[in-house]
């Protein structure tokens, strides 16, 4: 960092200034295939972009440094549809906007990407107007005919999410109906607040709603390669160099916590 842009951060105390002055921690917290620089300019965009975002922010910077940590961590881009960036109402903070971090469909997209296991996610909202047809058992995938230049697909009525998997073979399709979505929204504490992407973006939650359960049965955590490789090194030596195919694990960092969901010191309200 230059000597004026520490001067800078040395008179500006707010959210952005505390970002680069953190820049070496979170630097530390990306994965290795993610540039540190890149998204801390992301993270710093994001705050100084968004009004409300920067004065929710401001109410409690340090929370808003513990939600960039699990965007960091996760290594996906926050203030975009893989890391949403909300402002949210606590108790604990006298009903002040704090920041909220929640992952969005894209980012779950990206973990289970970049597990190394698939070769192709699909996830697609239905409407009403669209023709859609699967059986479980007789169908291996979904048909779902659009028409792309009709001026009205109509209503949201369902949402479906497979995977692809790199051998070729197809994972559990995950169908879901309006209701099954309806009734993910009313887990989510903030379901009702004008800045929920719920509210602001329902389609990417309808998609998310899918994809998270799509997360449940296919690996989305580098923690699967690191598994697979030490699995067949053990395989080889047990056999004298023969490997075989070891029995895929499936660990996800999502499991027992989304971030959609969870609410952070304190209780959210809406």
């Amino acid at each position: 960092m230059s000597e004026i842009s520490k001067a800078v951060v040395a008179r500006d105390n707010g959210p952005a200034a505390q970002i680069e002055q953190y820049r070496d921690e979170y630097a530390a917290l990306v994965p290795s295939h993610i540039n540190a620089d890149q998204w801390i300019r992301l993270a710093v965009g994001a705050i100084r972009g968004n009004k409300d975002l920067e004065n929710a922010a401001r109410n409690d910077v340090g929370v808003f440094l513990r939600e960039l940590k699990t965007a960091a961590r996760l290594g996906l881009e926050p203030g975009t549809e893989q890391f949403y960036l909300t402002p949210r109402k606590s108790k604990a903070h006298g009903y002040k906007l704090i920041i909220k971090g929640i992952v969005g469909y894209q980012g779950i997209v990206e973990l289970i990407y970049r597990a190394g296991a698939v070769s192709s996610v699909i996830v697609e909202t239905v409407r009403s107007r669209d023709t859609f047809s699967y059986v479980p058992g007789r169908d291996d995938r979904p048909v779902h005919e659009i028409d792309w230049f009709g001026s009205d697909r109509g209503d949201l009525v369902g949402v479906y999410a497979y995977a692809v998997m790199k051998d070729g073979a197809t994972s559990k399709v995950v169908v879901l109906n309006r209701a099954q979505v309806m009734d993910a929204k009313a887990k989510s504490d903030g379901r009702n607040s004008e800045h929920s992407p719920w509210n602001t973006n329902e389609e990417s939650m309808w998609l998310k709603t899918a994809v998270r359960r799509l997360a449940k049965w296919v690996p989305t955590s580098a923690e699967y390669m690191r598994e697979q490789l030490r699995a067949q090194a053990e395989v080889a030596s047990e056999t004298g160099g023969i490997t075989a195919a070891p029995q895929m694990p499936q660990p996800s960092v999502l499991d027992g916590v989304d971030p959609d969901d969870e609410p952070i010191e304190g209780e959210l309200v809406d």
